[in-house]
């Protein structure tokens, strides 16, 4: 389903498990620890839906949208918040057989400013991640949505080039999933940049499924 952040319940429900699922609980405290470093203010947090310290996917975007604040939103990083960019990843991984449980949801600057980061944002960004990467254990792919997410990856390959190979990830780029993504004037350009998304996610979910074993569907 997508955007199920509408439905009071459910949204009540990821709230109650945000500090308790033990998957979850350390990215949400890691994310109140940011909340307080250098002034730079409200980050959201992520569902429990997903994947968390256990996650096989990190997807990484440009900085959290309006649906992810608490005063306008869910106050989580969910494919499953209340707009179109949201519904577009819910798609594309439902699509590909990869399930919110394996993924976790990021930005490259994980505060909230609804806008693109600068040079100095995207340096504290990617130090933030290469944070990150020191919690997940588990992460194998790496997808990148967005010319932004991929600019501040560079940045934690230069940071931290050891963390990045010593994860042994693969790195997916992508479009960002919003629809302003596929603006321009030539329609062929907007079919070209629709089919390197779809085909990404296809990479991503065949990666996957190689990982598990076919009879049982448990990681190998």
């Amino acid at each position: 389903m997508t955007r199920l952040m509408k439905d009071p319940d459910f949204r009540a429900a990821q709230h109650a498990r945000a500090f308790t699922d033990p998957h979850i609980r350390p990215i949400n405290e890691f994310i109140d620890g940011l909340r307080d470093r250098d002034g730079r203010g409200w980050a959201p947090y992520v569902a429990p839906h997903h994947g968390g310290v256990d996650a096989e996917i990190l997807s990484i975007l440009r900085d959290p949208g309006p649906r992810t604040h608490f005063e306008k939103g869910s106050g989580f990083l969910s494919v499953e918040n209340d707009d179109v960019t949201a519904e577009r990843q819910c798609t594309l991984f439902a699509d590909n057989g990869i399930p919110s449980r394996v993924v976790l949801p990021w930005n490259g600057y994980p505060w909230y400013i609804n806008a693109a980061p600068d040079k100095e944002q995207s340096r504290a960004g990617a130090r933030v991640i290469g944070e990150l990467l020191h919690q997940l254990t588990s992460v194998r792919i790496v997808l990148l949505q967005g010319n932004d997410a991929q600019r501040i990856w560079d940045l934690v390959v230069e940071e931290e080039p050891d963390i990045v190979s010593a994860a042994g990830v693969s790195v997916h780029k992508t479009i960002h999933p919003s629809p302003q993504a596929l603006f321009h004037r030539d329609p062929e350009v907007r079919s070209t940049r629709r089919k390197k998304q779809e085909d990404t996610y296809a990479e991503i979910g065949a990666l996957l499924a190689s990982h598990r074993d076919p009879t049982t569907g448990i990681e190998g």
